[in-house]
């Protein structure tokens, strides 16, 4: 195998392409309390499940970034990361 730009940013350390995954477990935390938040819409409930799908979209973002299987992931979670703080830091 080649140890190309190319290679390091789409394959893993076994020679796959690597772009989407299954679902881990902070991804899908994030999924069901995102979802959870568009039914209880209001009070404590919804407020809870706002910090725990902030919390859990962040735990993703930086394992991503730092234990990402190639170049692509972890540049995902970068993005991801930044783009979930100017999120909160602009709508707050």
């Amino acid at each position: 195998m080649d140890n190309t730009l190319v290679d390091k940013t789409f394959r893993d350390r076994e020679g796959n392409i690597v772009i989407a995954q299954a679902p881990n477990p902070p991804l899908i935390v994030w999924i069901v309390s995102s979802l959870l938040s568009l039914v209880f819409t209001g009070g404590t409930i919804h407020t809870v499940l706002d910090v725990v799908a902030t919390g859990s979209l962040f735990t993703w973002a930086w394992l991503e970034l730092f234990d990402g299987v190639n170049y692509f992931r972890r540049g995902l979670g970068l993005v991801v990361l930044i783009g979930l703080i100017v999120f909160k830091v602009q709508y707050s």
